[in-house]
């Protein structure tokens, strides 16, 4: 049986977007954040985070800082009642790296989550701040697709549109 899924962009969704966040220090919480994974969680949603990092490929921070920031994370989700299932992240830049097919706006992690936890992605939620999250929602088949800043103001509104 598949499951919906609840996708979320890291850097401008999950903590406010700074310059390459990955130390601890600097990661600051979006408001709301907590309560929609609660919602979506009690709704039977898997909860998945997709984020490019290219800053690895820069060289700014390493796979390991990344990971640290990432566990950690994963950790305080978990303090408050949240389990995030999978965090999947692209360290690539196509002028560094070359191209892929898991840099947003290309949809390769979420169909990694697909293959991986069976995710019904018709059923499933994206919400992300860049036209390329949104890009790569439309291009895995999800069809609800939010652009936190554009369509909504404040994560509330996605679940009161749930409700």
């Amino acid at each position: 049986m598949s499951h919906p899924a609840l996708f979320l962009d890291r850097d401008g969704v999950i903590n406010v977007e700074k310059n390459y966040v990955y130390k601890i220090e600097d990661f600051e919480w979006i408001d709301g954040i907590f309560d929609i994974c609660r919602f979506f969680q009690k709704k039977g949603y898997k909860i998945f985070v997709v984020t490019n990092q290219s800053g690895i490929a820069r060289g700014y921070y390493s796979e390991d800082d990344f990971k640290k920031l990432t566990s950690w994370m994963e950790a305080e989700f978990e303090k408050q009642g949240i389990n995030i299932t999978k965090t999947y992240h692209c360290p690539h830049h196509p002028d560094i790296t070359g191209e892929c097919k898991c840099r947003k706006p290309n949809p390769g992690m979420i169909l990694k989550a697909k293959d991986e936890f069976d995710i019904d992605l018709k059923s499933s939620v994206l919400i992300g701040d860049k036209q390329s999250d949104i890009d790569a929602a439309k291009n895995a088949g999800i069809e609800k697709r939010y652009l936190f800043g554009k369509d909504i103001k404040n994560l509330k509104e996605v679940t009161d549109a749930f409700a």
